[in-house]
């Protein structure tokens, strides 16, 4: 997993909007990004080819910085860097969806709040990780009363997204256009999550 000379010092002073202790692997947190402080590594992650569905791979550094800037002025969106026993390796972001272009492609209800995830590129092997980091962020967003639901939104194309997702217990709704892209809706409940 990637990690940041800059950001990872920084990060470790920062107050967790989450976390939760992994066994084996250590704590787990999500920390609000600074959009100065952690430009520089996430400009490494949303421009590599990997992350080509996550829409920003021409973006320079001071671009990236804006985005998360803008993120920040905004109470219904927040990005949270993912941090695993003090290394930084993703992004996690929510957003209400009635607030979210997302929200007019579909009949999103208030409740409703999205989600995207990117992971840095792994700089070691945890086997079965994606399944433990994806039950952790369903309970992080769940614990906000507000959230009935959570939306995923991947590129069409993102076969191996919709397939996580289907392993998290999510259920595929329509393809929607958005703006710039086609994107598989996803959906899961508390109740999905208890049926499975």
């Amino acid at each position: 997993m990637s990690t940041s000379p800059i950001a990872a010092p920084e990060a470790a002073r920062r107050t967790p909007a989450y976390q939760e202790e992994f066994e084996t692997w250590g704590l787990f947190r999500l920390l609000p990004i600074d959009p100065v402080a952690d430009a520089a590594v996430l400009h490494g992650w949303v421009t590599a080819e990997r992350a080509r569905f996550w829409g920003m791979s021409g973006y320079t550094v001071a671009e990236v910085r804006e985005v998360y800037e803008f993120l920040a002025g905004l109470d219904t969106h927040h990005a949270y860097l993912i941090d695993l026993a003090g290394e930084p390796f993703g992004i996690f972001q929510t957003y209400q969806a009635i607030h979210d272009p997302v929200g007019q492609a579909y009949p999103a209800l208030p409740g409703d709040t999205g989600t995207h995830l990117l992971l840095g590129p792994a700089s070691r092997f945890i086997p079965h990780f994606t399944p433990v980091l994806a039950a952790a962020l369903t309970r992080f967003v769940f614990a906000d009363p507000g959230t009935e639901r959570i939306i995923a939104e991947p590129d069409a194309r993102n076969g191996k997204a919709i397939r996580r997702l289907l392993a998290s217990s999510f259920e595929l709704g329509p393809v929607v256009q958005l703006a710039d892209k086609e994107a598989q809706l996803a959906f899961l409940t508390p109740a999905m999550l208890a049926g499975n």
